[in-house]
This record gives structure tokens, C-alpha cells and sequence, in this order.
């Protein structure tokens, strides 16, 4: 099961070449051309991939929840101060743990002691 990822400006950009030589599809926005994006444009970008976007902004979980979006999937790391060989790590095991649910549209939350997942749309039938 391939999740593609799009990271967001807040993750250190060299985490994009990392998950590369760990075998993923990764784009970092700044790497695209995408550095001043605002979020909706990443979310245009990640649905026209079929990619999960990495995040550190809340404003990606709240625009999918308020629209009613299936995708793209979105992982919102709340730990702060992140280099980029521990944000690897983070992503590393979301993907360990929730790549089914990625590719079918959630919403992941990962906290220093918590990691949750909803599936998208939320509020929808599971």
C-alpha cells in the first residue's frame, strides 16, 4: 500500500530527501515551488497527487472536517522544534500504523504521548 506525502513549510525540508531514500514518494512544497502556498492550494496539490499532506498547522485538520472532504488525507505532528531525522521517524511510524486508513482519507493527530486517527469525511459512516 503506497502513501504519497506532501510536506508542509513547517516540516524541515530535508525530511522530503530522508523518506525519499526510505523508499517513499515525498515532495517537500518548498521543493515544488510551493513555499508561500496557502493551505488550500497544498490540499488542491494533495488531492491531485493522491498524497497525505504533513503538517504542523491545525488549519488543514479544520478545513477537511468543515467542508465535508473524503481527502486528501492529512498528519498534523503537534510536536514542535522537530530536526528533520526525528520528523522522519514520526512519519515513519504513522505510516506504520495507519497507512490503510491514509489511503482511504483520515485525519491523523500526533502528539508527544498520543496519536490518533478519523477517517474523512468526519461525521460520515464508517
Amino acid at each position: 500500500m503506497t502513501v504519497r506525502l506532501v510536506l508542509d513549510q513547517g516540516i524541515p525540508r530535508d525530511a522530503a530527501a530522508l523518506l525519499r531514500e526510505r523508499g517513499l514518494e515525498c515532495v517537500h512544497v518548498g521543493e515544488i515551488g510551493m513555499a508561500q502556498a496557502d493551505d488550500e492550494e497544498i490540499l488542491a496539490i494533495s488531492s491531485e497527487r493522491a498524497a497525505t499532506v504533513v503538517t504542523l498547522d491545525a488549519d488543514f485538520h479544520t478545513i477537511l472536517a468543515v467542508t465535508g472532504a473524503s481527502g486528501p488525507s492529512a498528519v498534523r505532528v503537534r510536536i514542535q522544534g522537530l530536526n528533520a531525522l526525528a520528523m522522519v521517524r514520526i512519519v515513519l511510524g504513522v505510516l506504520d500504523a495507519f497507512a490503510p486508513d491514509l489511503v482511504r482519507g483520515s485525519l491523523v493527530t500526533v502528539k508527544a504521548n498520543k496519536t490518533t486517527c478519523h477517517k474523512l469525511p468526519v461525521g460520515g459512516a464508517d
